[in-house]
């Protein structure tokens, strides 16, 4: 009698606490007695600056699966309202009556986003087939075939970030790239929900706790980009047939105009039924790449226009100033050995070579030694290079930039440390000398060259690129964004070199390229490629590149445009870049002859070199 009284005790203690004092605080959605129904939100709308509209929201809906409810059933007249094979039918049936991989009682998706043409016919005739019912998603529709790398797109969650998450489900949606993976939270909304008891023969039975824990679904933010659609759309349409991307960024903001990778794809490929195929296609083409974005992915030499900043930080050091000369004479002796002599095809000879002409006409030999002077202004070399890695760092390069999108690539800006590890602590100024010309071990992303552009547009100072220009229901977006970023350079030593840079389009390298009444600033380039091909190292087509800003005063566009396997500066990334500025400052393109010579303009065949006939391509550095 005792032993029964003491179990009876514990017994009554244990239920007291699971009901009355845990019980008031207990997760309905852990009870097997709690059935659940989502009420999805609409998914926040995606807008340009202008305010036209780049991703909408289209009803799906999935066949859901309660395994315990289901019975016998007319397995080809099911099979056929689904569209789906005997055999699918059969092993997705067959998953989900196994106690051991699914709770009997809870709810999964059996089949996922029916067409909407299927949907009333299949709602019509569900009511025969037991434990299945349909329930509505909101998924995305996007009205431009257009920016996939800017907008990205949703996946369906898996069964670890479920179990992870308290807010998500399994095979609920997920922005997994772009602007959706960035700003998930603020896009996805919040899910409403009614709680329902069901009995041991899990018929409901009505509201739980009277609805206590029941809420309503509320709507995502609405986000407005800074992107301009037209702009995007057109620089997408001049990269037809070429590898590359464009970032166009207003100096004022540091807000991102258009960020143009080439190639890329339909966004509405990866929106429902079709994705499993077209993800298959797209992730799996390692020739053409159309997923990455190269933007803010590709990682290249800079090129000649990385000597604006070596002119620059050498008038900032007081190493040189506007009249500062260098003879040239078709290259550059650095020393003695036959190798180290670096060539330069500006064209002047025995005339004193000066900063703007040097910009304009692209001498190597002049930055070569404004190089040199910059590393040896110190008596410690190590020192003197630090100072100028750290400088050239202060434009946002050689370094992630803090945007609001997903991917990005870090690039590189050596320090004493990296040359150290090479040489094995014996290297001087000369042994980079390279780096003068933007050919040596420097790599940046084109939103890294198109943000220092702006910088240069600004007279010193940066604003960190961002994509969101506003958020529906909140004021103001993260202030790291609207906060000035200054350069080690001060504002004075600007007017010389943004002179120079204007003198390029005028009598320069990108004097073809002007447009009338538009005062275009800039910079072209032309960097050496190689790559590895069937083992052997092998010289490409160089990648045409070039920077600008306009108009001159008050700028309100910069650019960086990078062309792989482009050939000369001059021939394809500058008319690319003044037709942008053309068609943003003016919002109509007079030059039809270019433009269209651009838009003709494949590169397929330089392409196709790169496809090695037994190996895969290795892409090298050098």
């Amino acid at each position: 009698m005792f032993l029964i009284a003491l179990v009876s005790v514990i017994f009554i203690g244990r239920l007291f606490y699971l009901q009355v004092i845990e019980g008031g605080n207990t997760n309905p959605i852990n009870s097997a007695t709690v059935k659940i129904e989502y009420d999805y939100p609409e998914r926040g709308f995606i807008y340009d600056r202008n305010g036209d509209l780049l991703v909408a929201n289209q009803v799906s809906y999935d066949v859901m699966i309660i395994p315990k409810e289901v019975t016998t059933l007319d397995t080809l007249e099911f099979c056929s309202l689904l569209k789906i094979s005997k055999e699918k039918f059969t092993s997705k049936l067959i998953k989900f009556k196994n106690p051991k991989k699914h709770a009997p009682w809870l709810p999964d998706v059996f089949i996922s986003q029916v067409a909407k043409e299927d949907y009333a016919y299949l709602q019509e005739k569900l009511h025969k087939f037991n434990g299945f019912y349909i329930q509505k998603k909101i998924i995305r529709n996007y009205p431009e075939k257009s920016a996939a790398n800017i907008l990205g797109f949703l996946g369906e969650v898996n069964e670890l970030q479920a179990k992870k998450s308290d807010y998500y489900n399994k095979r609920d949606l997920i922005g997994k790239s772009g602007v959706e993976k960035y700003y998930e939270e603020k896009l996805r909304g919040v899910k409403g929900k009614k709680h329902f008891n069901r009995d041991n023969l899990n018929r409901v039975t009505g509201a739980y706790k009277n609805g206590i824990f029941d809420t309503l679904a509320v709507a995502g933010h609405d986000l407005t980009l800074t992107i301009d659609k037209d702009l995007q759309k057109y620089g997408e349409l001049l990269m037809t047939g070429k590898r590359g991307g464009i970032v166009a960024i207003e100096p004022a903001s540091g807000e991102i105009l258009a960020l143009v990778t080439a190639p890329s794809y339909d966004p509405n490929l990866l929106v429902g039924r079709k994705r499993p195929i077209y993800s298959t296609i797209l992730f799996n083409d390692s020739i053409n790449k159309p997923t990455i974005d190269r933007g803010l992915q590709g990682v290249y030499a800079p090129g000649s226009p990385f000597k604006i900043f070596n002119g620059l930080i050498g008038l900032q050091e007081g190493v040189i100033d506007k009249n500062s000369a260098v003879y040239c004479n078709g290259g550059y002796r650095y020393g003695k050995r036959k190798n180290e002599y670096m060539g330069c095809h500006c064209g002047i000879y025995g005339r004193p070579v000066r900063l703007k002409t040097a910009i304009s006409k692209s001498c190597n030999s002049y930055f070569a030694e404004t190089y040199r002077k910059i590393i040896n202004k110190y008596k410690n070399t190590k020192v003197g290079f630090e100072s100028w890695s750290n400088e050239i760092k202060s434009f946002g390069l050689g370094n992630y930039l803090g945007y609001d999108l997903p991917v990005g690539q870090k690039g590189l800006v050596p320090n004493t440390a990296y040359y150290d590890a090479r040489y094995n602590f014996g290297w001087r100024a000369t042994t980079n000398i390279s780096n003068a010309i933007g050919q040596g071990e420097i790599l940046t992303t084109p939103i890294q060259l198109a943000n220092a552009t702006a910088a240069i547009a600004n007279r010193g100072f940066y604003f960190t690129p961002h994509i969101v220009k506003k958020i529906k229901r909140e004021e103001n977006i993260d202030e790291k964004f609207t906060t000035k970023k200054l350069t080690s350079v001060s504002p004075e030593h600007f007017p010389e070199v943004i002179e120079a840079m204007h003198e390029v389009f005028k009598t320069g390298t990108g004097k073809y390229s002007q447009v009338k009444g538009i005062d275009i600033c800039g910079k072209t380039g032309t960097v050496e490629n190689f790559a590895r091909i069937d083992g052997k190292k092998t010289q490409l087509k160089d990648h045409s590149i070039l920077i600008a800003f306009a108009p001159k005063e008050n700028p309100k566009i910069a650019m960086a445009v990078f062309v792989e396997n482009g050939g000369y500066g001059s021939t394809i990334a500058a008319p690319i870049t003044s037709l942008m500025i053309e068609q943003y400052l003016n919002k109509t393109v007079v030059r039809k002859n270019i433009e269209q010579r651009m838009i003709d303009l494949s590169l397929q065949e330089e392409y196709d070199k790169l496809i090695p006939k037994k190996d895969s391509i290795a892409p090298t550095t050098e």
